[in-house]
């Protein structure tokens, strides 16, 4: 195990960490705008209680989500040197505006937001989380551009050392696979949350706890993913169809499809396999014919490059994103018949009752975090060997002078710490969604009265002392 691969095992590791908190931050800043919008329209307190409850779960993802995004950008000094010096002139910027921007807009009004309450009128709070809301979506925006130009790189010019240069910039950002990519990944943070709400909802219904306020957030878990969740099938067609316009060998390995197939047969859509790289071929392969073609090139016929049209050499590893894929597509048929059976089960008012629906939730409320992963995977597995796609190698983006044994032990103290760290937060906010939404004793007011601040480190010290009085 070289330097090579171990630095990309270490950033896989880290970004794995990493991009499940912000996805969260993104999906829970729109959910509480929309929380205190309703609290401020109709005055009923259910919604300022959701809205506190929900906001001590954004403070502890929002400051997770910070804390490993220091840590990914670390790498790409110690273990990805020549990524920085070939393709810095373009990345650094990009990453430099999210900061500017988004980072700086979110950071002026996150305190506000989470302890500003008793010293602003509602209107402002409002405002405030409005900001942050804003500034998770700019935020997205500015990582997604850098990533998609990585994918799909245009508008640079590279001088005789091979670093690159912006020609055009509007061409860097609007790049070819931004405009895929970016709906893709808001949505998937949307839907990712969705099924965190409905699932606790959900769970809190089946536990009789706070009836009033769980029912609401599996409802509008409800319609909100009977709306999303095809919007986001629809969105990643487009997508795929935009990769295998860009990046057709990623493709291939998707659907582990090693050689051509005669003229007029199409490409099977390949059930279930196990893929072999050096015999080219899938063992214990099931096939539909024919419908690789329609999914893919929405013709009966149409055909894809196969992975042995190129050298061994450029092809990606074919089984991580095959297998993720099919993850990803599984889950994601399996959420859109949980919201179509909720939605019917609502509709002919029996989704209080149903309590194999709500269960459905309960086992799918991780189900947005393993597709947002294994969609990473694809994506980011699926692209190699190139780190900047067709231009310059994951080989060539790696520091020199680094030995294995040296990202080994990095690799093992993130391990450590990450265990540590990121264990204790997570085993937090599990404490925290099980404690659930707790009513305040005097209704607090739109218009005034009392004023709560958000508490989030108390939460689990009132937890201890509601199951101590329990007992």
């Amino acid at each position: 195990m070289d330097a090579l691969l171990l630095s990309r095992i270490q950033f896989g590791f880290v970004i794995s960490f990493h991009i499940i908190f912000p996805a969260l931050s993104i999906g829970l800043a729109n959910w509480l705008m929309f929380l205190e919008w309703r609290w401020l329209r109709t005055g009923e307190t259910r919604w300022r209680h959701l809205y506190d409850f929900w906001l001590k779960v954004f403070a502890i993802s929002f400051g997770m989500g910070v804390v490993s995004g220091i840590v990914m950008s670390f790498q790409f000094g110690t273990n990805w040197a020549q990524l920085t010096e070939h393709a810095g002139n373009i990345l650094g910027p990009l990453l430099s505006y999210e900061v500017l921007t988004a980072f700086f807009l979110e950071a002026g009004f996150l305190g506000v937001m989470l302890f500003g309450r008793e010293r602003v009128s509602p209107t402002v709070h409002f405002l405030c989380t409005c900001m942050v809301a804003l500034g998770t979506l700019i935020s997205t925006f500015w990582i997604i551009s850098a990533v998609s130009w990585m994918h799909t790189p245009q508008g640079f010019t590279r001088d005789a050392a091979g670093v690159f240069h912006p020609a055009d910039w509007l061409a860097i950002i609007f790049n070819p696979s931004f405009f895929y990519r970016l709906p893709h990944m808001v949505l998937a943070a949307f839907i990712t949350t969705c099924f965190v709400i409905g699932g606790v909802g959900a769970w809190h219904l089946r536990r009789g706890s706070h009836p009033e306020l769980a029912l609401p957030m599996l409802k509008l878990a409800v319609a909100f993913g009977a709306i999303a969740v095809p919007v986001q099938i629809l969105v990643g067609d487009q997508h795929g169809l935009n990769t295998l316009e860009h990046q057709p060998i990623k493709v291939a390995a998707m659907e582990a499809h090693w050689r051509a197939d005669p003229p007029g047969e199409g490409v099977p859509l390949v059930l279930f396999g196990i893929p072999d790289a050096r015999a080219e071929r899938n063992d214990y392969e099931i096939a539909i014919p024919h419908l690789g073609s329609l999914i893919l090139t929405h013709s009966l016929d149409g055909e894809i490059q196969p992975l042995t049209s190129v050298p061994a050499g450029d092809r990606p590893p074919v089984a991580p994103p095959f297998f993720a894929f099919r993850i990803m597509v599984g889950l994601g048929l399996l959420m859109l018949a949980l919201v179509a059976l909720s939605a019917w089960a609502w509709w002919r008012g029996r989704l209080e009752q149903a309590v194999w629906l709500q269960r459905g939730w309960q086992l799918m409320s991780p189900s947005g975090f393993i597709a947002l992963l294994t969609g990473w995977y694809v994506t980011e597995i699926g692209r190699q060997p190139w780190v900047v796609y067709g231009q310059l190698r994951t080989a060539e983006a790696v520091s020199p002078n680094l030995t294995g044994g040296q990202v080994l032990a990095s690799l093992a103290g993130y391990g450590a710490v990450y265990a540590t760290i990121f264990g204790a937060g997570m085993w937090y906010l599990w404490r925290l969604l099980k404690k659930g939404p707790t009513p305040h004793d005097r209704p607090p007011s739109p218009k005034g009265g009392l004023k709560t601040p958000a508490r989030p480190l108390s939460a689990a010290g009132e937890a201890d002392i509601a199951e101590g009085g329990a007992a």
